[in-house]
């Protein structure tokens, strides 16, 4: 695979998203660098929105605002949100399935992926996350995406 289908990620050094996903995962096991798990997981799966059912997709749009400009940690979501990210009340599903799965309406230019994460190095995972989730956020923004209002 030369590119992702979904992020347009380059593949040509043979590995596929979800391999750099899983890298990212152990160095944060491996390294405990679990201070923006939350990010990473809500951006791999903002960029390969297929991963979510519709509604899912909208839910992680609205999570990112939170997130980022609302400077929310994981915690106060759940506090502030209660049922509707508790898994167990919850009145939607996340995941997508072949019939039923979130897509943007409108083309995203992506200017990270979870491969420039990786390529950036474990040093800079922090930075580098963060940075992943800004460029997101503003992409879904300016392609019309996000769902505001």
């Amino acid at each position: 695979m030369e590119h992702c289908p979904e992020c347009g990620a380059d593949g040509s050094d043979g590995q596929t998203c979800a391999d750099h996903f899983n890298t990212l995962g152990f160095w944060e096991m491996d390294h405990g660098l679990l201070e923006v798990h939350h990010l990473l997981v809500l951006c791999f799966h903002l960029q390969h929105p297929s991963r979510y059912s519709p509604d899912g997709l909208a839910a992680a749009k609205k999570l990112l605002v939170i997130f980022l400009e609302e400077e929310q940690t994981p915690q106060g979501v759940r506090k502030r949100l209660g049922k509707t990210v508790d898994s167990s009340q919850r009145r939607y599903k996340i995941t997508g399935t072949p019939d039923s799965y979130g897509r943007y309406a409108h083309p995203v230019p992506w200017k990270l992926t979870v491969a420039d994460v990786v390529r950036a190095g474990m040093d800079q995972y922090y930075d580098s996350v963060r940075a992943w989730a800004d460029s997101i956020l503003t992409a879904l923004r300016a392609s019309e995406n996000l769902g505001e209002g």
